[in-house]
């Protein structure tokens, strides 16, 4: 356990979700179950019709805040979220997603200590819907912010990001559709801040989400942000575009569009 709780960061989690029965309890139970108690606990619900909000309320007396509504999409929530969110540190755990153990934020905490970087992230597990594991996500000794020039080098169900970052960076953009948190990151590329990293496993990475078999789609949109933030010459943009699509075509014919 952390000895001086009062010193380490408020940690705020914010699980977006719609229509989830089959997952959300999972996740919400990966949330209260933490050991590390100076976390924050916020759903923003889309207007579930299938029993969500049922489980919700089941736990709300664990919860923080909760809120069941339409909205505009994934980046309309986040942002509900974090306007609601009152910690130092805010982390997103989709349905599905959730931590690995009851020890998750504990590690992490205990890395970000007294430094309070912007950037926190730990290594995450990409799962199927039983559970399984695909694989886990690699981690460098460093992070180099020319990662995020060919993907999304810091997934969101592993990253922390203090709330100064979005004072300076702002909210998500509702114009993307996948890659909402990879454009909030871009945004910040020209002079980014170091990133902490955490070399511990501490959540998971359902792989039945929106952009699940929508590879092409993300890729485009990857492309629209990078042009948009103007992250590197056209010319280095346009190759890296057509590298990650071979990438993807050479996958595709070895394994199937998995």
């Amino acid at each position: 356990m952390v000895k001086d709780i009062n010193a380490m960061p408020l940690i705020t989690v914010i699980t977006v979700v719609y229509n989830g029965i089959d997952f959300i309890e999972k996740t919400i139970l990966s949330i209260i179950n933490q050991t590390y108690k100076r976390i924050e606990f916020i759903i923003i619900d889309g207007g579930s019709t299938d029993g969500t909000v049922e489980v919700i309320r089941k736990y709300e007396h664990l919860i923080t805040c909760w809120v069941s509504e339409q909205d505009k999409g994934i980046s309309d929530a986040f942002n509900k979220g974090i306007k609601l969110a009152s910690g130092e540190y805010v982390n997103f755990q989709g349905d599905g997603d959730g931590f690995v153990d009851e020890i998750s934020l504990e590690k992490v905490a205990k890395q970000i200590g007294s430094r309070r970087p912007l950037l926190v992230s730990a290594k995450i597990r990409r799962i199927d819907e039983d559970g399984n594991t695909l694989y886990t996500s690699k981690q460098p000794k460093k992070f180099s912010k020319t990662s995020l020039l060919f993907k999304m080098s810091l997934p969101h169900q592993g990253l922390f990001v203090h709330r100064d970052f979005f004072k300076q960076y702002g909210l998500f953009d509702l114009n993307n559709t996948y890659c909402m948190d990879y454009e909030h990151l871009l945004r910040a590329y020209k002079a980014f801040p170091d990133v902490l990293l955490v070399s511990d496993v501490i959540a998971n990475w359902r792989a039945d989400g929106l952009g699940n078999g929508r590879t092409k789609e993300i890729l485009a949109e990857y492309h629209k942000i990078k042009l948009a933030n103007k992250v590197a010459c056209l010319p280095a943009l346009v190759f890296i575009k057509y590298l990650n699509l071979a990438k993807y075509c050479i996958k595709v014919s070895l394994y199937g569009n998995k």
